[in-house]
Protein backbone atom coordinates (compact mmCIF):
# COMPACT_ATOMS: atom_id res chain seq x y z
CA UNK A 1 0.00 0.00 0.00
CA UNK A 2 2.84 2.42 0.79
CA UNK A 3 4.21 2.02 -2.73
CA UNK A 4 0.84 2.95 -4.25
CA UNK A 5 0.57 5.98 -1.97
CA UNK A 6 4.11 7.03 -2.84
CA UNK A 7 3.49 6.73 -6.60
CA UNK A 8 0.17 8.59 -6.31
CA UNK A 9 1.73 11.31 -4.17
CA UNK A 10 4.62 11.67 -6.60
CA UNK A 11 2.33 11.83 -9.62
CA UNK A 12 0.04 14.35 -7.99
CA UNK A 13 3.06 16.51 -7.15
CA UNK A 14 4.24 16.55 -10.77
CA UNK A 15 0.72 17.24 -12.04
CA UNK A 16 0.35 20.03 -9.48
CA UNK A 17 3.57 21.69 -10.72
CA UNK A 18 2.23 21.66 -14.28
CA UNK A 19 -1.21 22.93 -13.26
CA UNK A 20 0.21 25.63 -10.97
CA UNK A 21 2.41 26.80 -13.85
CA UNK A 22 -0.60 26.94 -16.17
CA UNK A 23 -2.53 28.84 -13.49
CA UNK A 24 0.23 31.43 -13.20
CA UNK A 25 0.43 31.81 -16.99
CA UNK A 26 -3.33 32.25 -17.30
CA UNK A 27 -3.32 34.74 -14.43
CA UNK A 28 -0.60 36.78 -16.08
CA UNK A 29 -2.21 36.90 -19.51
CA UNK A 30 -5.67 37.79 -18.20
CA UNK A 31 -4.38 40.61 -16.00
CA UNK A 32 -4.02 43.01 -18.91
CA UNK A 33 -7.74 43.14 -19.50
CA UNK A 34 -7.40 41.86 -23.04
CA UNK A 35 -9.11 38.76 -24.33
CA UNK A 36 -6.95 36.07 -25.92
CA UNK A 37 -7.46 35.35 -29.58
CA UNK A 38 -10.66 33.41 -29.94
CA UNK A 39 -11.57 33.60 -26.25
CA UNK A 40 -13.23 36.45 -24.39
CA UNK A 41 -11.56 37.61 -21.19
CA UNK A 42 -14.22 36.06 -18.93
CA UNK A 43 -13.63 32.65 -20.51
CA UNK A 44 -9.89 32.85 -19.83
CA UNK A 45 -10.62 33.91 -16.25
CA UNK A 46 -12.94 30.93 -15.82
CA UNK A 47 -10.28 28.58 -17.16
CA UNK A 48 -7.75 30.24 -14.82
CA UNK A 49 -10.06 29.65 -11.86
CA UNK A 50 -10.83 26.06 -12.81
CA UNK A 51 -7.18 25.17 -13.41
CA UNK A 52 -6.29 26.79 -10.07
CA UNK A 53 -8.95 24.67 -8.38
CA UNK A 54 -7.61 21.52 -10.04
CA UNK A 55 -4.05 22.43 -9.04
CA UNK A 56 -5.18 22.96 -5.45
CA UNK A 57 -6.92 19.58 -5.40
CA UNK A 58 -3.81 17.90 -6.79
CA UNK A 59 -1.70 19.56 -4.07
CA UNK A 60 -4.14 18.32 -1.41
CA UNK A 61 -3.99 14.76 -2.75
CA UNK A 62 -0.18 15.05 -2.99
CA UNK A 63 0.11 16.05 0.68
CA UNK A 64 -2.51 13.63 2.01
CA UNK A 65 -1.08 10.60 0.21
CA UNK A 66 2.40 11.37 1.49
CA UNK A 67 0.99 11.86 4.99
CA UNK A 68 -0.58 8.41 4.80
CA UNK A 69 2.58 6.81 3.37
CA UNK A 70 4.52 5.50 6.38
CA UNK A 71 7.78 5.42 4.42
CA UNK A 72 7.57 9.13 3.64
CA UNK A 73 7.72 9.91 7.38
CA UNK A 74 5.79 13.13 6.85
CA UNK A 75 4.17 14.50 9.98
CA UNK A 76 1.09 16.71 10.12
CA UNK A 77 3.15 19.56 11.55
CA UNK A 78 5.44 19.32 8.49
CA UNK A 79 2.48 20.22 6.27
CA UNK A 80 1.71 23.42 8.17
CA UNK A 81 4.93 24.74 9.72
CA UNK A 82 7.79 25.30 7.25
CA UNK A 83 11.30 23.99 7.88
CA UNK A 84 10.58 21.64 10.79
CA UNK A 85 10.72 18.37 8.82
CA UNK A 86 13.50 15.84 9.22
CA UNK A 87 13.81 14.65 5.60
CA UNK A 88 15.43 17.27 3.36
CA UNK A 89 14.12 19.86 5.79
CA UNK A 90 14.90 22.88 3.62
CA UNK A 91 13.28 21.56 0.45
CA UNK A 92 10.33 20.15 2.37
CA UNK A 93 10.01 23.51 4.12
CA UNK A 94 9.75 25.22 0.75
CA UNK A 95 6.86 22.91 -0.12
CA UNK A 96 5.16 23.70 3.16
CA UNK A 97 5.66 27.41 2.56
CA UNK A 98 4.17 27.04 -0.93
CA UNK A 99 1.15 25.20 0.53
CA UNK A 100 0.70 27.93 3.14
CA UNK A 101 0.78 30.58 0.41
CA UNK A 102 -1.65 28.53 -1.65
CA UNK A 103 -4.06 28.41 1.29
CA UNK A 104 -3.85 32.21 1.59
CA UNK A 105 -4.57 32.55 -2.15
CA UNK A 106 -7.55 30.21 -1.98
CA UNK A 107 -9.02 31.88 1.09
CA UNK A 108 -8.69 35.36 -0.40
CA UNK A 109 -10.18 34.14 -3.69
CA UNK A 110 -13.17 32.77 -1.79
CA UNK A 111 -13.50 36.03 0.15
CA UNK A 112 -12.84 38.30 -2.84
CA UNK A 113 -16.19 40.11 -2.59
CA UNK A 114 -15.80 40.59 1.17
CA UNK A 115 -12.21 41.83 1.25
CA UNK A 116 -12.47 43.95 -1.90
CA UNK A 117 -10.48 44.02 -5.11
CA UNK A 118 -7.48 45.93 -3.75
CA UNK A 119 -6.73 43.49 -0.91
CA UNK A 120 -7.45 40.57 -3.21
CA UNK A 121 -5.00 41.90 -5.82
CA UNK A 122 -2.25 42.59 -3.28
CA UNK A 123 -2.55 39.16 -1.70
CA UNK A 124 -2.84 37.53 -5.12
CA UNK A 125 0.61 38.87 -5.94
CA UNK A 126 1.95 36.17 -3.58
CA UNK A 127 1.33 33.73 -6.43
CA UNK A 128 4.47 35.18 -8.00
CA UNK A 129 6.38 34.07 -4.90
CA UNK A 130 4.55 30.78 -4.45
CA UNK A 131 5.26 29.42 -7.92
CA UNK A 132 9.11 29.45 -7.80
CA UNK A 133 9.03 28.22 -4.19
CA UNK A 134 6.86 25.27 -5.24
CA UNK A 135 9.13 24.60 -8.23
CA UNK A 136 12.23 24.63 -6.00
CA UNK A 137 10.47 22.21 -3.63
CA UNK A 138 9.69 19.85 -6.51
CA UNK A 139 13.27 19.85 -7.75
CA UNK A 140 14.88 19.67 -4.30
CA UNK A 141 12.59 17.17 -2.55
CA UNK A 142 10.97 15.21 -5.31
CA UNK A 143 12.23 11.71 -6.04
CA UNK A 144 12.25 12.64 -9.72
CA UNK A 145 13.39 16.22 -9.11
CA UNK A 146 16.73 15.81 -10.85
CA UNK A 147 15.72 13.23 -13.45
CA UNK A 148 15.97 14.34 -17.07
CA UNK A 149 12.26 13.98 -17.83
CA UNK A 150 11.23 16.07 -14.83
CA UNK A 151 13.82 18.75 -15.56
CA UNK A 152 12.34 18.99 -19.08
CA UNK A 153 8.84 19.39 -17.57
CA UNK A 154 10.15 21.98 -15.11
CA UNK A 155 11.99 23.77 -17.93
CA UNK A 156 8.86 23.94 -20.08
CA UNK A 157 6.88 25.26 -17.11
CA UNK A 158 9.56 27.86 -16.35
CA UNK A 159 9.72 28.90 -20.01
CA UNK A 160 5.93 29.30 -20.14
CA UNK A 161 5.82 31.45 -17.01
CA UNK A 162 8.84 33.49 -18.12
CA UNK A 163 7.33 33.94 -21.58
CA UNK A 164 4.06 35.15 -20.05
CA UNK A 165 5.91 37.64 -17.84
CA UNK A 166 7.96 38.93 -20.78
CA UNK A 167 4.82 39.23 -22.91
CA UNK A 168 3.00 41.02 -20.08
CA UNK A 169 5.85 43.49 -19.61
CA UNK A 170 6.20 44.22 -23.32
CA UNK A 171 5.18 47.51 -24.88
CA UNK A 172 2.52 45.76 -26.98
CA UNK A 173 0.45 44.92 -23.90
CA UNK A 174 -1.54 47.72 -22.37
CA UNK A 175 -4.00 47.40 -19.56
CA UNK A 176 -7.57 48.21 -20.37
CA UNK A 177 -8.45 50.13 -17.26
CA UNK A 178 -11.58 51.64 -18.76
CA UNK A 179 -13.29 48.25 -18.63
CA UNK A 180 -12.36 47.86 -14.97
CA UNK A 181 -13.32 51.42 -14.07
CA UNK A 182 -16.69 51.14 -15.81
CA UNK A 183 -17.51 47.96 -13.91
CA UNK A 184 -16.47 49.35 -10.52
CA UNK A 185 -18.15 52.73 -11.07
CA UNK A 186 -21.61 51.22 -11.34
CA UNK A 187 -23.79 51.48 -8.22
Amino acid sequence: MDTALWVLGRGMGVAAVVLLSLTVVLGIVTRGGRPLRGLPRFAVQLVHRDVALAATLFVVVHVVTLLLDTEAELRLVDTVVPFVGTYRWFWLGLGTLAVDLLVVLVVTALLRRVIGPRVFRVVHWTAYAMWPVAMAHAIGTGTDGTSAWFLVVAGVCAAAVTGAVVWRCSDRVTEHRTFHLERTARP
